[in-house]
């Protein structure tokens, strides 16, 4: 990668390409609402079927993980052999019916394979709805375009956590998982009747050819884990993930506990606070990106190690600071550690749309769909797989030392692997120096 980015020819994007992109925005954030709203569902769950931490942890992560995880793949390959706006419509109709099946869950057990469920039917989502970016939006235009689709979870935690919360105290946990399935059946119907595939590998700079043998699947994902820049960009994601995940999934209790906030005024200030924090950094990021990147190509891992640095430096200081009062809004008390959990959320997400960006640009249009998929698998297992179980085990096993903030040092602890993040980004800029352009993966 030069300093100097390559000049791309002006182009215009039509509103279908928004349109697409706004739905697909819309599943998406359906889709982690489900997953958020796990983290104000945690003490009624804890109370009804009797369990730990750890099977807390387990459920909200390590249950969806191992699936998604081991269907991630011939997911990510079904992207990249079948129409790509179909596939997204079933996942969504079949995502609808496991949501609501959480909800009539009779025990632990039964809700545990349900969320293994919901875990099948989002495995094509997240690399179905990146590729289709990808053919929907030019290079120079991508990492805004990604940042308005990876934002869309964030701003969903204002509802997953705070009408959540509202929602799970006044009408119970089961009602809200039965309320979250409703949108999903109106999206797979849009998607399967309404909308068209682009062609792929529109934006491409240069012609991929159409493989002339089909790889398999694990010949295909070597392939791929081959590339070094690739390979580092992934696992940088997935640190990154282990302990940004394990934040979001427990901060609504770590206010209970350790600021003596009520459930539903912790879901009310997770929500509204980190979803608007994160929210418009995400934006923020994927603008900056688009346009330090036509003066230099270095940005698009420049801004991510700077915010890693600049996020864990916040989140460090939200973990250790007292739980004084800032001021309070109405009936609702504002502790002052607030402030850094939204310095924290503003800066955790400006990795996602230039790496994503960059990862679209390293792979060919045929071979996106599996690439996003491994980049997926990779953050799924380490963010919502081993971060909230292993804060959860570090709580349990601290418990007996600080009591009820042994929590505040589990989450410090599973956030330090950002550091290696910032390594692996530094290698991978150091890697790609002196080339016009990240270089494409060949197909065979």
């Amino acid at each position: 990668m030069s300093s100097a980015a390559p000049t791309l020819p002006a182009t215009r994007v039509g509103w279908r390409s928004h349109g697409l992109l706004l739905l697909m925005a819309a599943v998406f954030a359906d889709n982690f609402v489900g997953r958020q709203i796990l983290a104000v569902m945690f003490e009624p769950i804890k109370a009804e079927f009797g369990v730990g931490d750890s099977a807390l942890g387990l459920i909200s992560g390590l249950a969806f993980a191992a699936v998604y995880a081991l269907l991630g793949l011939p997911a990510g390959r079904l992207v990249d052999r079948l129409p790509r706006v179909r596939l997204l419509a079933v996942a969504c109709l079949l995502w609808a019916l496991a949501t609501m099946l959480c909800g009539l869950a009779g025990s632990f057990l039964v809700l545990a394979l349900a969320r293994m469920l919901v875990a099948v039917s989002e495995a094509p989502t997240t690399s179905a709805s990146l590729s289709l970016i990808a053919d929907l939006y030019p290079p120079q235009r991508r990492s805004f375009a990604i940042s308005c689709f990876t934002a869309a979870p964030t701003f969903s935690s204002i509802i997953g956590l705070s009408i959540g919360a509202w929602v799970v105290e006044q009408y119970g946990w089961r009602t809200a998982f039965v309320a979250l399935g409703l949108p999903a059946l109106v999206f797979a119907a849009t998607l399967g009747l309404l909308v068209r595939e682009p062609a792929r590998g529109r934006w491409d700079l240069s012609a991929h050819p159409a493989p002339a043998v089909r790889l398999g699947l694990r010949a295909e994902a070597s392939a791929l884990w081959a590339l070094a820049p690739y390979r580092w960009l992934i696992v940088a994601g997935g640190l990154t993930t282990l302990g940004s995940y394990a934040v979001a999934m427990w901060n609504t209790s770590f206010l209970v506990r350790s600021h003596g906030l009520s459930l539903q005024d912790a879901g009310i200030l997770a929500g509204v606070v980190c979803g608007s924090a994160a929210g418009v950094g995400g934006l923020f990021s994927g603008w900056l990106s688009d346009r330090l990147g036509r003066r230099a190509a270095h940005w698009q891992l420049s801004l991510p190690m700077f915010g890693h640095l600049a996020a864990l430096s916040a989140l460090i200081s939200y973990l250790l600071w007292p739980s004084d009062l800032l001021l309070t809004l109405g009936a609702l008390p504002v502790p002052a550690a607030m402030l850094w959990c939204a310095l924290y959320s503003f800066f955790a997400v400006w990795w996602v749309a230039p790496s994503y960006n960059l990862v679209t640009q390293l792979v060919p249009p045929q071979r996106r769909g599996t690439a996003m998929a491994l980049q997926t698998i990779v953050s799924t297992l380490l963010g919502v797989g081993v971060g909230p179980l292993l804060t959860g085990l570090l709580s349990d096993l601290l418990q007996p030392l600080y009591g009820v903030q042994s929590l505040r040092y589990a989450l410090l602890l599973v956030s330090l692997p950002v550091l290696g993040a910032v390594l692996l980004l530094l290698r991978t800029s150091l890697h790609v120096t002196g080339q016009a352009r990240p270089a494409a993966l060949p197909v065979e």
